[in-house]
């Protein structure tokens, strides 16, 4: 079989937001040149400017990215959107566009839950009188389907979120994305475009192999001019619920988050160790951050939580715009 090597690395694609999308050298065999050649429209998507319209309404989006599967993305969210919205003051929404495996269903105990629709748009499921949720997993017949989509399809869908669901007043929207940079990301990206969104919360663990993923996620922030609030290892260490005392699981070999965060000129916003808690917690669809107030990984937590929230309602203390 004969393999196919490109001639031009992949770190040179210019983008799919550039003039030269599928003209430049670096897209000479690459399977999407056609597709990135004749998709740039020649005047504005009409459905930018009614999800700019829908969120008029939203004062903060954070995007919780990480090139890397399986190290908390979901996790974090979840207990983001509950940490914040115990400020009863607070209206917070959480938007799950993990089209393929969407378990923040589960994890926010609302999962069996359908959406409804009335003439202002789908509502959102509500876990609490402030906190709204919304996910394929409440359009699914059975939590065990599989979603089985090309990249328009999910882009569709997640246009339909942003544009038809009546978020109503909000002043934290965290999106939970899938892990890489593909098609979920990119529409995120374009379809928020018009709106100001605060920045991302790229979530890695502190070995080796998760970095090699989340500096290209880093990667992509900058290519689409996405602003990082900060990087956060997740998983940073052990505390037995007993004695409190920690033990590393995940060695950073290579210096971990902090180290690359340093190197990559990007601030870090802490760590936070692992605790079994955690993982019950969300099997059970309860927020750890109240069931165990007590645990060192909630204070972590908690610490993590104010840097973004600081960072989104008094701006930046180091330079973010990645």
């Amino acid at each position: 079989m004969q393999v196919i090597v490109p001639s031009v690395s992949v770190l040179d694609c210019p983008g799919t937001e550039s003039e030269d999308a599928g003209k430049a050298s670096a897209c000479s065999g690459c399977p999407n040149q056609e597709i990135c050649a004749s998709a740039k429209p020649r005047a504005p998507d009409p459905d930018v400017g009614q999800v700019r319209e829908r969120m008029a309404g939203v004062k903060h989006k954070i995007l919780v990215l990480s090139g890397k599967g399986g190290v908390g993305k979901s996790t974090f969210s979840a207990q983001l959107a509950y940490g914040i919205a115990a400020d009863e003051a607070k209206q917070v929404a959480l938007l799950d566009i993990d089209i393929c495996g969407p378990s923040i269903p589960r994890i926010m105990g609302c999962d069996g839950e359908q959406v409804h629709q009335s003439n202002s748009g789908w509502s959102p499921i509500y876990v609490e009188d402030n906190l709204s949720v919304m996910s394929v997993g409440f359009l699914l017949g059975s939590p065990d389907d599989a979603v089985i989509w090309r990249g328009p399809k999910k882009n569709g869908l997640i246009k339909q979120f942003l544009r038809d669901v009546d978020w109503g007043d909000v002043d934290y929207l965290i999106v939970d994305t899938p892990p890489g940079t593909s098609d979920e990301h990119l529409s995120i990206v374009q379809y928020l475009s018009s709106t100001h969104v605060d920045g991302a919360v790229v979530i890695t663990t502190p070995q080796e192999v998760s970095l090699l993923d989340v500096r290209k996620e880093i990667s992509f922030c900058r290519k689409v001019k996405l602003p990082i609030i900060g990087v956060v290892e997740n998983m940073s260490g052990f505390v037995c619920p007993k004695c409190k005392h920690q033990s590393q699981i995940f060695p950073p070999t290579t210096g971990g988050a902090e180290k690359m965060a340093k190197d990559m000129g990007i601030p870090f916003l802490g760590r936070l160790p692992l605790d079994p808690r955690i993982g019950k917690s969300c099997d059970e669809g309860k927020s750890f951050l109240t069931e165990h107030e007590d645990s060192p990984a909630a204070a972590a937590y908690r610490s993590v939580i104010n840097e973004i929230t600081t960072h989104c309602t008094e701006g930046p203390t180091t330079d973010s715009q990645c």
